[in-house]
C-alpha cells in the first residue's frame, strides 16, 4: 500500500470535549444502537398480523432476512466510510437512512413495499452498530473504554428481549405500524442530543479513497451468504441445488473479494487490520459468542413454551433472567477488565462457567423447573457476558486511531454474521428433531416428544461457545492504552 494513503492530520476543535458532553455523545449512539438492534426482534410477533393485513404471506420471511441482509453487509462499509469522511457525518446519514426506511415500512400499502423499507432501515441499522463503538473508541482510551463496551452488550441483551415483547403489544392492542412510527421520534432525538458535541469531536482529515469494487463484492458475497442460511432447511433442503448454488457462487465472489483486498491500491478493509492475530482471534471468538447467544434466545422461548408450558407472554418475562445476566456479566467485566494485566482471563473464566450451566441444563431439560431454568439462563448470560467487552476492546486496542472504524467494522460484521449462522444452525437441530419454530405451533407439541430436540439444541449451543473459548485463549493480549497514572492491580 502507497504509505501516503494513512498519512493523516488531526483538525483541532475550538474546546475539548466535556465529560457531560462525552456521556451525551455516548447516551445518543446507544440510543440510535437500540433502534437500530430492536428492529432485528421486534416485527417477529407482529408477522402474523402484517400477512394478514398486507396479503402476499408467501414473501413474510423477507421482513427479517431483507433487514438482516443489507445490515449485516453493510457494516464493514461504515467503518471505512467513517475513517475517510469523519464520525459526524457518517453516523447521520445512518441515522437518516434508518428513519428513512422506518417511514416506507410504517406506511407500507403491501407486503413489497414493507420489504423495500426494511432493507432501507437495515442499510442505515448496520452502520449505527459499527459507528456506536467507533465513537466510543474515539471518546475514551481502551483501558477505560470496557465499561462502556458493557453497555454495549447492555443494549443487545435489552433488544433481544425488549424487541419482541413490544412487537406483541404493538400488533395485538395498538397497530403494527407503530413498530417502526416509534423510530421516528427516537432517532431525532437521538440526532439532537449528540449533534452539539459532536462537532467537538477531533476530525482525522485523511487522503483516502473507497475501493466501489471492493464494496460491491463485499456486500454481494455477504448476500449470497446469509440468503443461503436464511432459506437452507425451511424454504429449501440443506442439499438442495439451490442452497448449494447460493453458497457456490458466494464462496467465488468471497474469493475475488479476498484477491481484490490483495490487489487494490487502498482495500476496502486494510491488510494491516485483517493480519492482527488480536483482530482475527477476536473478532472470531465475538463470532462464536454472537452465534450461540442469538440461537439460544432464539430457541429458549420456544422451550419455555413447548416444555415448561409457558404462554407467550410469560417465556417473554422469563427470558429475563438472560438478558439481566448477560448485562450483569458485561458490567463486571468491563469494571475489573482495567484492573488485570491478563484480562482476557476474566472472559475465558466467564466463558467456561458459561459452558459449564449450558451442559447442565441440557441435563435437565426434560424435567427441570422453571426455576431452575431461570438459575441456569440467568448464570449462562453472567458468564457469557464477560467476553463482549474483553472482545471488543482487545480488538480496537490492536489497532491503531487510524484503522479504528474498519477494524470495528469488522467485527460488527462478524457479530451480526455470526447471529445468523447461530439461528441456522440451531435451526438445522430443531429441523432434524422436528421442532417447529418460534411462532408456529410451539405450544402445541408434546414436551415428552420434543425434550431431546432441546437437549442437542443446549448442546451445540456450548459447543460453539467452546469453539469461543479456543479462539479466545490463542488471542494475544496487549496491554491497554490509557492514563499512564492507571493501576494494574493484578495479573
Amino acid at each position: 500500500m502507497d504509505q501516503t494513503v494513512d498519512r493523516q492530520t488531526t483538525v483541532k476543535t475550538d474546546a475539548p470535549l466535556s465529560e457531560s458532553e462525552k456521556n451525551a455523545i455516548i447516551g445518543g449512539v446507544l440510543l440510535s444502537m437500540l433502534l437500530a438492534a430492536l428492529d432485528q426482534t421486534i416485527v417477529a410477533p407482529a408477522m402474523p398480523t402484517m400477512a394478514r393485513l398486507l396479503g402476499h404471506a408467501e414473501y413474510l420471511p423477507w421482513i427479517v432476512t431483507g433487514y438482516l441482509l443489507t445490515a449485516t453487509a453493510m457494516a464493514p462499509l461504515y467503518g471505512k466510510i467513517s475513517d475517510v469522511y469523519g464520525r459526524r457525518p457518517t453516523i447521520y446519514a445512518a441515522i437518516l437512512i434508518f428513519l428513512a426506511g422506518s417511514l416506507v415500512s410504517a406506511m407500507a400499502p403491501n407486503m413489497l413495499v414493507l420489504v423495500v423499507g426494511r432493507a432501507i432501515q437495515g442499510a442505515g441499522g448496520g452502520g449505527l452498530f459499527a459507528l456506536a463503538q467507533t465513537v466510543i473508541g474515539d471518546l475514551v482510551p481502551p483501558r477505560e473504554r470496557a465499561r462502556y463496551a458493557a453497555w454495549i452488550a447492555g443494549t443487545w441483551a435489552v433488544a433481544s428481549i425488549a424487541g419482541p415483547l413490544l412487537g406483541g403489544t404493538f400488533a395485538e392492542h395498538l397497530h403494527w405500524s407503530l413498530i417502526f412510527w416509534i423510530n421516528i421520534p427516537l432517532g431525532l432525538f437521538a440526532m439532537a442530543i449528540i449533534n452539539k458535541p459532536l462537532k467537538k469531536l477531533p476530525v482525522v482529515a485523511r487522503h483516502h479513497r473507497i475501493d466501489g469494487l471492493g464494496a460491491l463484492l463485499l456486500v454481494a458475497a455477504t448476500a449470497l451468504l446469509l440468503l443461503a442460511l436464511n432459506w437452507g432447511g425451511s424454504t429449501y433442503p440443506w442439499l438442495s441445488r439451490e442452497i448449494l448454488g447460493l453458497l457456490a457462487c458466494s464462496a467465488v465472489i468471497w474469493s475475488a473479494f479476498a484477491l481484490r483486498l490483495l490487489r487494490a491500491a487502498e482495500p476496502l478493509i486494510s491488510l494491516e487490520v485483517l493480519g492482527n492475530p488480536i483482530v482475527l482471534a477476536g473478532t472470531l471468538s465475538m463470532f462464536l459468542l454472537q452465534a450461540a447467544s442469538i440461537g439460544l434466545a432464539v430457541y429458549l422461548p420456544v422451550y419455555l413454551q413447548s416444555v415448561l408450558g409457558l404462554s407467550a407472554s410469560e417465556s417473554g418475562t422469563a427470558m429475563l433472567g438472560l438478558m439481566l445476566g448477560t448485562v450483569a456479566g458485561a458490567t463486571f467485566s468491563g469494571r475489573t477488565l482495567p484492573r488485570f494485566f491478563h484480562y482476557k482471563r476474566i472472559a475465558m473464566a466467564g466463558m467456561i462457567f458459561a459452558i459449564l450451566c449450558l451442559g447442565v441444563l441440557s441435563l435437565v431439560a426434560g424435567h427441570a423447573s422453571l426455576l431452575v431454568v431461570e438459575i441456569l439462563t440467568t448464570c449462562i448470560g453472567l458468564g457469557s457476558g464477560t467476553t463482549f467487552p474483553v472482545a471488543t476492546v482487545s480488538v480496537q486496542n490492536a489497532v491503531d486511531q487510524a484503522h479504528l472504524g474498519v477494524a470495528t467494522g469488522v467485527l460488527t460484521f462478524l457479530r451480526s454474521l455470526g447471529s445468523a449462522l447461530g439461528v441456522a444452525i440451531l435451526g438445522a437441530v430443531a429441523l432434524g428433531y422436528g421442532l417447529p419454530l418460534a411462532g408456529e405451533g410451539a405450544q402445541a407439541v408434546s414436551a415428552t416428544a420434543e425434550a431431546p430436540a432441546f437437549v442437542m439444541i443446549f448442546l451445540v449451543a456450548a459447543a460453539m461457545l467452546l469453539l469461543a473459548l479456543v479462539a479466545l485463549g490463542l488471542m494475544p493480549e496487549k496491554p491497554l492504552r490509557g492514563h499512564p497514572e492507571a493501576p494494574v492491580l493484578a495479573d
